[in-house]
């Protein structure tokens, strides 16, 4: 690349932006926790001219997923000069000859007008596959360098498969870029989708309150995405702030108390709105032991379960309400990416290249105090990233919703 500001591999971005959190390592003469910087470097690792790429993309659909294979191919094609791509079919069923899935050869032509359109050209899929066979489909292509775009998943099967790669010691780099709608990856300060998700909310909460507002008694009730962590309901909340409570799986509630308050406000107010989040409320429904193809316990569904014990609770109290539920999370996730995240996934696309051509491998592009950085697999997938119940953000929200703020 020629004409562009590369980053030298001693610039970081710090983890802290306290600085009362800094100065101790300061004094100790200590270097502070630190991401390494995103960027284009001056050498590389790989020869463009001989180098053969993939791309896979894993788990449920999300805005945005098409913006970040573009940004790929077209990375590789006009930054690099890298000729041959491959867009691996159906998650990581592309990789794993038995289901005989053909790659598709992907260049500037093919993905011209695809960041137009929600979903994503290469079909998805869940669940892991044998991490030999993978590999042993990368080296039979000759591929030199994989991006894998998916959620904790998929990034536990990319360190698998680079593990795998390291075994064999054979030179294949493997870049990831998070794809969680959720925005639940840990060290990353927002995932690409996320914005879109929370946006699209809209038209289900306007119509939610909309209904609420035109009935005696009215209640809408809308149940978001969020199975661990309840980021887009909380900033859905914030953002359309007819919302008057908002339940999340990270603050637990008890139903009586809930239904109280509940009833309290449709007394005081005559009609309520009811954001959740799909994985709060778990503990108060029989729990499932059957695990769905990325391993995970099925969920109850915590909407429907909202639902008809509000209709029982107020029906035993003699109380009329009129509720609709409403549930838009295939219709959120399916919509093609706003303006943000189109250009959040163009960039993060175009690091994720930048860093696999110097020969880095094991990590994923990630986003932290408004610089894009270079974030190992093993720590993103350490823990997951969930909203503090003490702090800020759910404090905001606990003051947007006028909730009280303990519900157990």
């Amino acid at each position: 690349m020629t004409g562009v500001p590369y980053v030298d591999d001693g610039e970081h971005v710090l983890y802290h932006s306290n600085y009362r959190k800094i100065k101790p390592f300061f004094e100790a003469c200590k270097e502070p926790p630190c991401f390494e910087m995103a960027g284009p470097r001056e050498k590389i690792f790989f020869d463009p001219s001989k180098l053969k790429c993939g791309i896979v993309t894993c788990g449920g659909l999300c805005p945005g997923q098409n913006d970040v294979i573009r940004a790929i191919v077209m990375s590789l094609f006009y930054h690099y000069g890298v000729k041959t791509i491959f867009g691996y079919r159906y998650g990581f069923e592309g990789l794993a000859y038995k289901y005989g899935h053909t790659p598709l050869e992907l260049d500037p032509d093919v993905v011209d007008e695809i960041h137009k359109y929600g979903g994503t050209i290469l079909g998805s899929s869940r669940g892991p596959q044998d991490i030999a066979e993978m590999v042993d489909t990368l080296e039979r292509m000759n591929v030199g360098l994989l991006f894998t775009i998916g959620g904790d998943g998929t990034l536990r099967g990319t360190q698998a498969i680079v593990e795998e790669i390291l075994r064999r010691r054979v030179k294949i780099g493997v870049v990831a870029i998070p794809k969680t709608i959720d925005n639940d990856i840990s060290y990353v300060e927002k995932s690409f989708g996320f914005e879109t998700a929370v946006s699209e909310s809209r038209t289900a909460i306007y119509g939610a309150h909309t209904e609420a507002l035109g009935a005696r008694n009215g209640v809408g009730l809308v149940k978001l995405m969020g199975r661990c962590s309840g980021f887009i309901a909380a900033y859905a909340s914030l953002a359309h702030n007819d919302v008057n409570f908002c339940l999340v799986p990270e603050v637990p509630f008890s139903l009586e108390r809930f239904l109280e308050a509940l009833q309290e406000r449709l007394k005081a107010r005559g009609h309520a709105v009811i954001v959740v989040g799909e994985g709060a409320g778990q503990n108060l429904m029989k729990r499932s032991q059957d695990r769905d193809a990325s391993g995970n316990l099925k969920l109850g569904d915590i909407g429907v379960f909202l639902r008809d014990q509000i209709e029982s609770y107020f029906k035993k109290i003699g109380t009329d309400v009129n509720l609709k539920y409403i549930d838009p999370s295939y219709l959120i996730r399916s919509v093609p990416a706003n303006a943000s995240d189109s250009a959040f996934g163009l960039v993060l696309g175009h690091n994720a290249v930048h860093a696999a051509m110097t020969g880095r491998t094991n990590m994923l592009v990630g986003y932290w105090n408004h610089q894009f950085t270079h974030v190992p697999i093993p720590l993103a997938v350490s823990e997951r990233k969930q909203i503090n119940p003490h702090g800020r953000l759910w404090s905001n929200v606990l003051s947007c919703t006028g909730q009280p703020k303990d519900l157990r």
